[in-house]
C-alpha cells in the first residue's frame, strides 16, 4: 500500500519561515518516505499511515517556535497501489499536455 500526503509545517511568526521549513524537511530524511518540497507544501510517499505519521511528527517536532501550524492532507487508496508521479501523469493525459504553465 502507499500513502500519499500533503504536509505543510510552519512555525507562526512575521518573519522568513524558510529556515524552520528546512529544519522541518531535512526531518523527513530519517524516515523511509519518498518526498518532495513545493512552495506550498511537501508531497510525501510512505508505505504505511504508520511511517507517514511518525515522519510528519517528526518534522512537525523540528520546528522551533511558540506556535506551529502543521496541515496533514492524506490520500489512503487502499485498493491498489499508486504514486504521486502517477497522479499527475494522469492529469497531463486528460490535459494532452503538462501540468504546468506554457509562459
Amino acid at each position: 500500500m502507499t500513502v500519499l500526503a500533503l504536509l505543510s509545517v510552519a512555525p507562526v511568526i512575521e518573519d522568513s519561515m524558510a529556515g524552520e521549513v528546512a529544519a522541518a524537511v531535512d526531518e523527513l530524511e530519517h524516515y523511509d518516505v519518498e518526498y518532495e518540497t513545493n512552495a506550498m507544501g511537501t508531497v510525501i510517499e510512505a508505505e504505511s499511515t504508520d511511517e507517514l505519521f511518525a515522519a510528519a511528527q517528526a518534522a512537525h517536532d523540528a520546528v522551533d517556535g511558540d506556535r506551529v501550524s502543521t496541515v496533514l492532507k492524506i490520500d489512503d487508496k487502499r485498493t491498489r497501489e499508486t504514486s504521486a508521479t502517477t497522479k499527475v501523469e494522469s492529469v497531463a493525459d486528460e490535459l494532452g499536455r503538462e501540468p504546468t504553465s506554457q509562459r
